[in-house]
């Protein structure tokens, strides 16, 4: 039996996040609260949710290995997928859901992610997505801190990626003319980009070595 469409309610100009819990599951999953304000972010199409599993699936195995090499360090990495980032040191009414992320181990289990733990985020971008709502996103990742975004662009007829670019974060600025100040504190900086058919793969040192081949993202 098919599951009936919930239509979207008309929400408040802010919300708590104990005011979000009280919504459908069907609802609250579409919405993000940025700086208490609700913000719809749709899900993608089922195309997008596959290549953030196949982008999970090849960021865990990275992760597992640098862990397996560094086991007798503190440094400990896990990757999640659609998990909601808090962006501030407290409180639940500030935060994104990446597509995909690496955050540092935590403990115990089943704790809240806050920005400060996450050290990539990542968005997948179908061909439906508008630039501007990325662009806003990226804004607010940047300005909580995190230092690595990537951008992952799929293409359709036939379905595939086209490119992922790597970006930096930023906390300097360099010459503006007299008078004119940066908009943000922080801004991200492309720092690589792949292309199937110009490389093997994504293979980057940043957070730490990241080697995947187009192969693991084939879908």
């Amino acid at each position: 039996m098919s599951t009936p469409r919930i239509e979207r309610p008309e929400l408040p100009e802010h919300m708590t996040w104990e005011e979000l819990g009280r919504l459908p599951e069907e609802l609250a999953g579409q919405i993000e609260l940025w700086d208490g304000r609700p913000v719809w972010i749709p899900r993608g199409p089922l195309e997008h949710q596959q290549y953030a599993g196949l982008l999970w699936t090849a960021l865990r195995r990275t992760t597992g290995r640098e862990n397996s090499d560094n086991a007798d360090s503190d440094q400990c990495w896990q990757v999640g997928m659609g998990t909601n980032v808090f962006l501030q040191t407290n409180g639940k009414s500030d935060f994104l859901t990446p597509n995909f992320l690496i955050h540092r181990c935590l403990e115990p289990d089943f704790q809240d992610i806050r920005a400060s733990d996450v050290v990539l985020a990542g968005e997948v971008l179908s061909p439906f997505d508008i630039q501007t709502d990325i662009e806003a996103k990226k804004a607010r990742y940047a300005a909580s801190g995190i230092p690595w975004f990537w951008e992952v662009q799929l293409a359709r007829d036939p379905r595939r990626i086209v490119g992922v670019r790597a970006y930096g974060l930023a906390t300097s600025h360099g010459p503006l003319p007299d008078g004119v100040l940066p908009l943000r504190r922080a801004n991200y900086i492309v720092a690589a980009e792949w292309f199937p058919g110009e490389t093997d793969g994504i293979d980057f040192d940043h957070p730490f070595p990241i080697l995947i081949p187009w192969a693991e993202l084939e879908y």
